[in-house]
């Protein structure tokens, strides 16, 4: 007996994977030499950052080994409970597999940066006037997009189920 997974979980959280390491080789090679490149004046930018926290830059202040430490475990951790997490989602709840497979892949691709670099590669920089939003990645977004749509499964879901 195999895993309970379904397909679409395993291509999310590969394709994840795939599409966010690519984009930051691309930000890499093409921004780190350029700097800052304005996309919509006054709205986006592509800037390459290296980012030392954790998402938006929270614990950057924390002092290694600490923050290496922590920005480690914890991911792993999280994997660990999404990986529990899909085993125990029936495979014909394709939001929940869909969900779980943005959070593993956006996991996995900012872990291996963290694990290679010491950092993450960040380069969508979003802001109005003064207002910024701190950079992100890929990554970040297919986190955020799979949280998301973990929270409606979650308000959806019946007390039968």
């Amino acid at each position: 007996m195999g895993f309970p997974v379904s397909r679409l979980f395993v291509s999310l959280a590969a394709s994840t994977l795939v599409v966010d390491q690519a984009t930051k080789v691309a930000a890499t090679t093409w921004l780190l030499p350029r700097g800052s490149v304005q996309v919509i004046p006054g709205f986006f930018d592509l800037s390459y950052v290296l980012n030392r926290g954790a998402v938006f830059g929270i614990f950057r202040g924390l002092q290694d080994p600490y923050r290496g430490l922590l920005l480690t475990i914890v991911p792993i951790i999280a994997l660990v409970v999404v990986l529990a997490m899909v085993m125990r989602t029936p495979t014909d709840r394709l939001r929940t597999h869909a969900a779980l497979g943005l959070i593993l892949g956006g996991a996995l691709g900012n872990l291996l940066d963290r694990l290679r670099l010491g950092a993450v590669v960040d380069f969508l920089e979003f802001y109005v006037g003064q207002y910024h939003w701190p950079n992100f990645n890929a990554a970040d977004s297919a986190i955020c997009i799979g949280v998301t749509l973990l929270v409606i499964d979650i308000w959806r879901t019946t007390p039968d189920r």
